[in-house]
């Protein structure tokens, strides 16, 4: 799960920065609006290493993900696709995308994945460190690790909510060019705003920019639990006895093995999501009336190999993306 996955990779990557950001001149002041958002006091930081930290774990967001753009657009119409499908096999998949669209095809919902970075990483920043600040014990500097995964999933949570509207338009432009059960789809998009408009003005208003939510709620907890405790363990299966932790490519091998376990524990609720996020959309004809509704449906329809859709494209991108980030995330520590 993307948006989950985030949160815990921030997490862990905060155990690494705290050590480096203790005992720092206090200069930076979180925006106003993320402030009133998430209630967050001002956070206390040296101001151009902030910068340099966001301005590279942005830099390193976006370029993970589009490298794996294509992977993930495979994975959602893999995911939102019924029991008559257009696109099987990987393969087959990437050739009809750019035999229907071109190299755009590739990238359809990427650009808006993109956009989303910027709020999200700031609100899991700030909540992050408001969540720890809070669950410190008196008289402790650092927090044990249950504390440190309940902050990090609180904050995963916090910035989820906070930015979904940008991933339900994402599936969406994912989803409305794509030729599904032998429709043809739209040849010219609308725009970030316009989706969210339609959606707002022909769907429900503002819940139907939430749509979904709820499974991915679900799923931010055990996913956190699950990526945190298995990459310690890995972790600390690869690393030398005269060392203190691995070298860089066992690291990235743990990093990638234990966000695929997650993963997979985890997924049935992220095709939750999907299915309902595209709910309404006459490319798909999903009509359902909750998550328990979709859930029973797609169970009767499609089996539980229904739930498990795209988990191929899924495993196939974690590595690449993990690598990518990884490279440009090193310059931060």
């Amino acid at each position: 799960m993307v948006a989950v996955s985030e949160s815990s990779s921030a997490s862990l990557k905060s155990q690494e920065r705290e050590t480096h950001l203790a005992h720092r001149p206090w200069t930076f002041i979180i925006s106003p609006a993320i402030k009133h958002l998430i209630a967050v006091d001002f956070i206390q930081i040296e101001t151009s290493k902030l910068y340099f930290m966001n301005i590279l774990g942005g830099i390193a967001g976006a370029v993970s993900r589009t490298v794996v753009s294509p992977l993930e657009r495979m994975k959602i119409l893999f995911q939102i696709q019924g029991v008559n499908a257009a696109y099987n096999g990987i393969g087959p998949t990437l050739a009809k995308m750019w035999r229907d669209e071109g190299v755009i095809g590739f990238l359809r919902g990427n650009g808006t994945n993109i956009v989303r970075i910027v709020p999200y990483s700031a609100t899991q920043f700030a909540a992050y460190e408001k969540y720890k600040r809070l669950l410190l014990e008196e008289g402790k500097k650092e927090l044990d690790a249950p504390r440190r995964l309940t902050a990090g999933a609180l904050a995963g949570i916090t910035s989820v909510a906070c930015t979904y509207p940008l991933d339900i338009v994402r599936t969406r432009l994912s989803v409305q060019s794509a030729s599904l059960s032998g429709n043809e789809g739209q040849k010219k998009l609308p725009g970030i705003a316009s989706t969210m408009r339609i959606i707002y003005v022909s769907e429900g208003g503002i819940m139907a920019l939430y749509r979904g939510l709820g499974p991915t709620m679900l799923g931010v907890a055990p996913y956190v639990a699950l990526n945190f405790h298995s990459y310690e363990v890995l972790r600390k299966y690869f690393t030398p006895v005269d060392r203190t932790s691995p070298p860089v490519a066992q690291k990235l091998l743990c990093g990638a093995l234990a966000g695929s376990f997650a993963q997979t524990i985890t997924y049935p609720l992220d095709v939750l999501r999907r299915r309902m996020q595209v709910t309404g959309m006459k490319e798909v004809n999903y009509k359902y009336k909750n998550t328990w509704d979709a859930l029973m449906k797609l169970l009767k329809d499609e089996g539980i190999r229904g739930l498990y859709k795209g988990m191929v494209p899924n495993y196939l991108k974690v590595a690449p993306a993990i690598s990518e980030k990884k490279k440009i995330n090193n310059w931060t520590i």
